[in-house]
């Protein structure tokens, strides 16, 4: 059984890889397992931004146009993407790159910022869908995700394919920028949603449950969930309406633009074995219960 079918049904809050800012740099051709070091770009270069932007607190993929994957070696340009601002007005970049090795004088320790990086060669950008399609991490990515992306770009729609994003026991997967949103279970209807909404600064409201909203990804774990919660109790849309002003480490105190509290009880529930990528062997699976005090 796929690991994305054992887990129907499953609560995904609280889910959502941890980034405080989000660089999708274009790399076509095949992807290993670890795409940044198994890839046709240079391994040293893969590990070096990957370090940076962990040291940072944010995350590096590789992205690819959705189609045919020509194992070529030779790129001359490349569409990089950068987002920040995650937890106050989420922005976006973007550029094309002669050589990917520039990337490594970013100002890392800014891009978590609400202010706009002036970087040459970048612009404002709309939003777009990262779909994870890294079957070489997990085959569900490729085999669920790999048809909705090429379809939504056959639509004319700003979606890539992109490496391992966390979770693919929801696959088909996404991370939609400069929100930070991550979604699970992704569907065709539901991916127009998510870009169509994200043109206005907002969630989609059909992602707003526990099937779908894996949480946003400058939070913690335990903090995605309870803001998820809200989102799904109050069906906000705004990305930035809603803020952690509390984490005891039991309760998560959520409070909304408009001074309403909330006070949620936030538990990691453990469940029967599951497993969590596919090939590996099923353990307990977890999840995290929410409700308010």
């Amino acid at each position: 059984m796929e690991c994305s079918t054992a887990w129907d049904g499953l609560s995904a809050w609280g889910t959502a890889a941890r980034a405080a800012f989000w660089v999708a740099l274009e790399q076509p051709g095949p992807w290993g397992r670890e795409a940044l070091t198994e890839s046709h770009l240079d391994p040293a270069l893969g590990a070096a931004l990957q370090g940076a932007a962990t040291e940072a607190g944010g995350r590096v993929l590789l992205i690819r146009g959705p189609g045919a994957h020509a194992d070529t070696h030779e790129v001359r340009r490349r569409r990089v993407f950068i987002a920040g601002g995650l937890a106050g007005t989420p922005w976006l970049l973007s550029g094309d790159l002669d050589d990917p090795a520039t990337l490594l004088d970013l100002p890392w320790d800014v891009l978590a910022g609400t202010e706009v990086p002036d970087l040459e060669g970048f612009v404002l950008s709309a939003p777009v869908l990262l779909v994870c399609t890294n079957a070489k991490r997990d085959r569900c990515c490729a085999l669920r995700g790999r048809p909705i992306a090429t379809e939504l770009a056959a639509s004319g729609l700003e979606v890539w394919e992109c490496s391992h994003t966390g979770g693919h026991r929801f696959a088909p997967t996404g991370v939609v920028l400069p929100l930070g949103q991550v979604v699970g279970r992704l569907d065709l209807d539901l991916a127009r949603q998510v870009l169509d909404a994200a043109a206005s600064g907002r969630f989609a409201v059909g992602t707003l449950n526990e099937t779908h909203d894996r949480g946003v990804s400058h939070l913690a774990p335990r903090q995605q969930a309870a803001v998820s919660w809200v989102r799904a109790h109050e069906g906000e849309t705004d990305p930035v309406a809603l803020v952690v002003v509390g984490d005891d480490g039991a309760t998560v105190t959520v409070q909304h633009a408009d001074g309403r509290v909330w006070e949620l009880a936030v538990e990691p529930v453990t469940g029967e074995d599951l497993p969590d990528s596919c090939g590996k062997p099923a353990k307990p699976s977890a999840t995290w219960r929410v409700y308010e005090r």
